[in-house]
């Protein structure tokens, strides 16, 4: 090192020390407890967090337990409204406890209690000081003493979900993936558009349920390859080829002679392309890793009660047409057809030369 460079070595190190000094531990550690007996834990703040907005001018004197003892009801009274908790998506009530002081920390801690059930879904909120932006809270959720997830909340990040392994944890994972899957398919214009190409032609109840279970079958297939990380394609290649799907269907309706029925074979083949385009939106998802097995099942449910939703209204609304006239069912099928091809050729543009914008 050159001499030059010590006074600016060193200048650096005062600065640092000096903002390590104004805050050294710019954390709060929350801890859940989860057994038999309910949910119980501890919220653990640093006494120059408390004192900053509880106005107290010594943070120091807040670790006397005499002061903090003082100081406890208007703690609660600052930091109930910027933690909450949910169990399986319903508010409960936290009762706080007795406040104890942790010297080596110099932090505050607080027990509390909050239900003697033991919920099978948790919802985390936590911005505690707002004043300092990179104040983060450290969570730890034990399970009958075992440590079994760790999570970090901030400004940025301010909840968290928790899906507890009982029983009643996989139910609530279940029903959480289950509405998750039929909401996708309702909302997901591709995917939706795709499944109503296959419908356009007609058929029988049988041919019918057999293109939605091709399709289902396929897509769970790399649903689950994707989501374990077994082959997880990019989402530049996975979503033009997609929208080539819509297209592939519009026009094979339009191609299609008499006598042939291939749907069934054309929604497994591409069923396994629209995977992987659900496992880009659960991804996203935050999924349960202690449950993922349960998670793939309750969304490959969703799915399938999503699209056998669609396939009862258009495949009747498309069979009262063809009641009431064969050659407007017909008209039907190759104007639906054509509405098919245009969209997904404009996806399809979309996604190649503008991956930003959203389908």
């Amino acid at each position: 090192m050159r001499f030059g460079a010590v006074p600016w070595v060193l200048a650096l190190s005062l600065c640092v020390a000096a903002t390590a000094d104004a805050h050294p531990a710019p954390f709060s550690y929350l801890d859940l407890n989860i057994d038999s007996a309910g949910v119980s834990g501890t919220l653990v703040v640093h006494d120059l967090d408390a004192a900053h907005d509880l106005g107290v001018t010594n943070p120091d004197t807040l670790l006397e337990p005499a002061v903090a003892a003082r100081y406890r009801d208007q703690l609660v009274t600052l930091l109930s409204p910027r933690l909450s908790l949910t169990f399986g998506g319903r508010p409960v009530q936290i009762t706080w406890g007795a406040i104890d002081v942790v010297p080596d920390r110099q932090s505050l801690r607080l027990a509390f209690t909050v239900s003697p059930l033991r919920p099978g879904h948790i919802g985390i909120h936590a911005y505690l000081f707002p004043y300092d932006l990179i104040h983060q809270t450290f969570i730890n959720i034990y399970e009958d003493t075992a440590l079994t997830r760790q999570l970090i909340l901030d400004a940025t990040h301010q909840d968290a979900e928790y899906y507890s392994g009982s029983t009643q944890g996989r139910w609530a994972v279940v029903k959480t993936f289950v509405i998750s899957g039929i909401e996708h398919i309702l909302i997901g214009p591709d995917h939706l558009l795709f499944l109503v190409g296959l419908l356009l032609l007609g058929g029988s109840i049988r041919q019918l349920l057999l293109v939605v279970t091709a399709f289902t079958a396929a897509h769970s297939i790399t649903l689950s390859l994707a989501a374990t990380g077994v082959v997880i394609p990019p989402a530049s290649i996975v979503e033009p080829a997609i929208a080539l799907s819509v297209v592939y269907v519009g026009a094979d309706n339009l191609l299609v002679g008499t006598g042939r029925d291939t749907r069934a074979w054309i929604a497994f083949a591409f069923g396994l392309i629209h995977g992987f385009g659900f496992a880009n939106v659960l991804r996203e998802m935050n999924l349960p890793n202690r449950a993922l097995g349960w998670t793939l099942f309750g969304f490959n449910i969703g799915v399938e009660i999503g699209q056998l939703a669609v396939v009862a209204v258009v495949a009747s609304a498309l069979a009262w047409v063809r009641s009431r006239s064969r050659v407007a069912g017909a008209r039907l099928a190759v104007v639906g057809s054509i509405v098919v091809m245009l969209a997904g050729a404009y996806w399809f543009l979309e996604r190649v030369f503008f991956p930003g914008a959203t389908a």
